[in-house]
């Protein structure tokens, strides 16, 4: 224990090192990061009734409906090529199959990015520039409106504008509230900082996606819906044993950037980090069932763990954020000696998880493989991200929207979190 604590020691200076490094991500938006503001009660956000593009693929307007006016600001980005517009939070009053491509737009999505801010990001089929974007306010029996104007350049010719992250313009309009269950302060320099003052283990439970980002869709029912769902019924259960102090990344539709997910962790020394997802599967890949449970790895187990984390990794991208900005890993000797014990720790819950859950509920074929998720990469914090199921696959689709499927689910996941971390405390015990 004692050399595991050294190791943690020294792991904080090691980081302190790297977060004074010019690559530090100090301008990140994230619910984990924010300080408290007030809040701005639902009924007054702006609603957004209709959404359509126009033009070609020379010029393209894209005009949304709002039943009042909003400051915005829009953000151009490479590699690959999108448009970013940011606004106070909006609540999104669109048709069904909103978003569809036209032009210079391959397609569109929306959503909570932030508490209190709302983002549209734009796919271009290549390089365009914004040639005017303006709001109308209601006339003539016609709603206030943003436009946006697209015009096609030259790769040469793009310019790509800086990424929006700290916005005065926009800030006092939006309500960045973050979710009560995320710490509000970060430690300085992303060390850890001492263990929470009843005592108890801390576990964190991640539901992927949210706001602008849905994940996988499949009959109606979007993943970061049903894994919000399936991971409120887990915090309720673990927090009704009363041994651990239990925190979600989010416990609202909002998105969360992918490095800010373990930051979580590690900032509240936590003893445990869960991911939840729920899969989907091309058609042309053929049909797969059941549930998996994915550690950490440099080289995925097989082609579609490789996919998946593919898929997983590219959440910044959905919600618009700049990767080119993200800070680079920390090559240190201390890290990776801590990364591969816990590792060894990750490994152990994620076989004792799947001998819980294959009692209770329909297992994949496989159900133990590895990749390498970033949302995993916390390196003093054991981690397993948990596919409950593919939304791709009629029977397992079933099963998520059930209650009672998900109370099985939920009580075989907190019995394996008892066992592991009863046996996580016992040990640190006898080595004291």
């Amino acid at each position: 224990m004692a050399s595991r604590t050294n190791q943690r020691v020294l792991l904080g200076f090691a980081l302190l090192c790297a977060a004074a490094s010019p690559c530090a991500d100090s301008s990140r938006l994230s619910a984990a990061e924010s300080p408290p503001q007030p809040s701005v009660a639902a009924a007054n956000f702006p609603v957004a009734t209709a959404a359509r593009l126009a033009g070609d693929g020379k010029q393209t307007r894209f005009i949304l409906d709002l039943d009042q006016t909003v400051s915005f600001r829009a953000t151009t980005l490479a590699d690959p090529y999108r448009v970013v517009v940011d606004v106070p939070q909006v609540n999104f009053q669109l048709a069904p199959g909103t978003g569809a491509g036209r032009g210079l737009v391959k397609a569109f999505r929306y959503g909570l990015v932030m508490p209190g801010g709302s983002r549209i990001v734009f796919d271009l089929t290549g390089p365009a520039k914004i040639t005017n974007s303006y709001v109308l306010e209601a006339a003539n029996g016609q709603p206030a409106r943003l436009v946006l104007e697209l015009e096609e350049v030259e790769r040469a010719a793009f310019v790509q504008t800086p990424a929006p992250e700290n916005r005065p313009d926009l800030r006092p309009t939006i309500a960045a509230t973050p979710p009560a269950t995320v710490p509000a302060a970060p430690e300085p320099a992303l060390q850890k900082p001492a263990a929470p003052s009843d005592g108890r283990p801390v576990v964190v439970i991640d539901p992927g996606h949210g706001g602008i980002d849905n994940g996988t869709q499949s009959s109606g029912e979007s993943e970061k819906n049903l894994v919000l769902a399936f991971g409120l019924a887990l915090r309720d259960r673990l927090e009704k044993s009363g041994k651990y102090r239990v925190v979600m990344t989010r416990d609202d539709d909002t998105f969360i950037p992918l490095n800010d997910r373990p930051k979580v962790a590690r900032n509240l020394n936590a003893a445990l980090f869960v991911s939840i997802h729920a899969d989907a599967l091309p058609k042309a890949e053929g049909d797969a069932q059941g549930a998996t449970i994915y550690t950490l790895s440099d080289k995925a187990s097989d082609a579609e763990a490789q996919r998946l984390a593919d898929a997983e990794n590219r959440a910044d991208a959905i919600a618009g954020f700049n990767l080119a900005e993200e800070p680079t890993d920390v090559a240190d000797i201390l890290i990776d000696l801590t990364q591969r014990e816990t590792r060894t720790f990750s490994n152990r819950f994620a076989h004792l998880l799947m001998g819980e859950m294959k009692t209770t509920v329909r297992m994949h074929k496989h159900p133990l493989k590895s990749a390498g998720f970033r949302v995993l990469k916390a390196p003093d914090v054991p981690s397993v991200l948990v596919e409950i199921g593919y939304v791709s696959n009629k029977g397992d689709l079933e099963h998520l929207v059930s209650e009672g499927w998900r109370s099985k689910a939920v009580g075989s996941m907190a019995q394996a979190i008892d066992t592991f971390l009863a046996k996580r405390l016992a040990t640190a015990g006898a080595s004291n």
